[in-house]
């Protein structure tokens, strides 16, 4: 169900959910977060709508969606439009378009709809500022994941995210390697449990998730780590054998190879922002390894 309320008030919107709930129960009150979602357009509305809806099946939530309308308008007003059931996952999602004045005050307009005693979490689809803690939504939540492959420089983007950290920041390039790190770490952590002594990460130049997994390996290991741009894998050097996860491009499905064994297969797909997301949900605390990450991107060498 997806209804319409131009020209609306944040208190005729939150009688208007009510009354829906009240009506046909179609709102979930078993809700375990807030998720605010800050867009700088219509562009990628729809899919971000989708992702959120997704994620919140297994992190059911409300989900709030914050358009800037006509900037330049002489009068302030607030559409809004309220998605429950079916349209909306398991929560509901309330989508805000803030004309004139009123879009410069975008946290002022959200206040009303937080739910109590849950934690807040704010999503840049594109991108995101700077210093996502110091931005107006990002002050809000406990929280705070950008999008550093969306931007016009990945690389700069993901490298900024060093200076503008703040415990509770992650990036969906950062969840977008999980299963590789698991994959390598599950690799090294078998015989001969020898120290990796160098490293290789290549792939396309503008995807972050290599940059900052680069600086993953280099916060751990004792030896250069290089970033180039090629075929997609990592390789992993130590003293007696190259461990080499490998996969095409647009592939599903990944080949682990070790000097002197059999290699492989193994399914790994790129993962989706809706599946990023759903796993950065699943943690609220600092993620500590993600900082360090960053901090490991200045060691690498680019080739």
């Amino acid at each position: 169900m997806i209804i319409d309320l131009p020209g609306t008030t944040t208190n005729d919107i939150n009688k208007k959910i009510t009354g829906l709930r009240e009506e046909g129960g179609a709102i979930t009150l078993s809700r375990v977060l807030t998720l605010v979602i800050s867009l700088d357009s219509d562009e990628s509305l729809e899919d971000s709508i989708e992702a959120a809806a997704f994620a919140s099946r297994e992190h059911p939530c409300r989900v709030i969606v914050v358009v800037p309308g006509d900037r330049d308008g002489a009068d302030s007003r607030l559409d809004a439009q309220l998605r429950v059931g079916g349209d909306a996952g398991a929560g509901e999602i309330v989508a805000l378009r803030l004309h004139g004045d009123l879009a410069d005050h975008a946290d002022s307009v959200v206040l009303p709809f937080l739910l109590p005693d849950t934690p807040v979490v704010a999503w840049w689809p594109i991108g995101g500022p700077a210093v996502p803690a110091q931005d107006p939504l990002g002050r809000l939540a406990k929280r705070r994941i950008t999008n550093a492959t969306a931007c016009t420089d990945p690389l700069a983007a993901i490298k900024g995210r060093l200076q503008g950290y703040s415990a509770g920041d992650t990036d969906l390039a950062w969840a977008r390697i999980t299963y590789w790190r698991a994959l390598l770490a599950a690799a090294v952590d078998q015989e001969p449990h020898e120290q990796i002594t160098s490293a290789l990460v290549s792939g396309l130049r503008n995807e972050p998730s290599l940059d900052v997994l680069a600086g993953w390996l280099a916060a751990r290991i004792d030896g250069p780590v290089k970033r180039a741009v090629g075929d997609l894998k990592v390789e992993l050097t130590r003293s007696s054998e190259t461990v080499t996860l490998s996969r095409p491009q647009e592939g599903t499905t990944a080949k682990l190879t070790r000097t002197s064994r059999p290699e492989a297969l193994i399914p790994l797909a790129r993962r989706e922002a809706k599946e990023c997301l759903a796993e950065d949900l699943r943690r609220l605390d600092p993620d500590e390894i993600y900082h360090e990450a960053l901090q490991g991107i200045d060691k690498v060498e680019y080739v």
